[in-house]
């Protein structure tokens, strides 16, 4: 919806001219309402693809962002059929982008010659803030990129990227230890 707003009211001006003050030309803005709540709903339907179980338990996940991803049509297909493999996939800053390795999606099916290469890099779409701020978290503090989730949010294929840095093997079997009690606990409100 457009609507115009100017600057000075007419009360103003009649102000203005009465004083003697010279009276200018303010130009008329336009407000143009941005689509987004429209574009992309909160609640819009996600249908996940693949989980990386393994990341939590290997990494220390501090800050988590979503990403779109750049892919060919034979790759969306094979995603919609629910074929990926993230768990040994990372992030790479190269030239002020960030992209994506490692990530395993088999051939589609029906492709014929046009196909994928099934473990090509391909490039993350993030805004430029974002991209400055992982810029400088993995250069600067040494953290990892890793991918935590691959799914769709309506027909747009999405990645969750968590930034993270590796935890020692202390800090895994405290996980370990911390995931074992919360399971015992469990059990025995279980069978009360």
């Amino acid at each position: 919806m457009l609507s115009s707003v100017t600057s000075t009211s007419s009360f103003a001006r009649a102000v203005r001219t009465a004083v003697g003050a010279p009276t200018r030309v303010v130009p008329t803005f336009r407000l143009r309402m941005t689509r987004t709540s429209a574009s992309r709903p909160a609640d819009s339907p996600v249908q996940v693809i693949a989980r990386n179980k393994r990341a939590r338990f290997e990494y220390d996940i501090t800050e988590q962002w979503e990403a779109g991803i750049m892919l060919l049509g034979t790759e969306v297909k094979s995603l919609r059929a629910g074929r990926a493999t993230i768990t040994d996939a990372f992030g790479l800053v190269k030239d002020g982008e960030i992209w994506l390795l490692n990530m395993h999606v088999p051939p589609y099916e029906q492709g014929n010659q046009f196909n994928h290469d099934p473990a090509r890099t391909r490039k993350l779409l993030l805004h430029t803030r974002e991209i400055r701020r992982l810029i400088g978290a993995v250069e600067r503090q040494g953290a990892t990129l890793v991918p935590l989730e691959l799914y769709f949010r309506g027909a747009h294929a999405k990645i969750r990227l968590g930034l993270g840095k590796g935890k020692k093997l202390h800090d895994k079997r405290e996980t370990i230890r911390a995931r074992d009690n919360a399971r015992d606990i469990a059990r025995a409100l279980r069978s009360r």
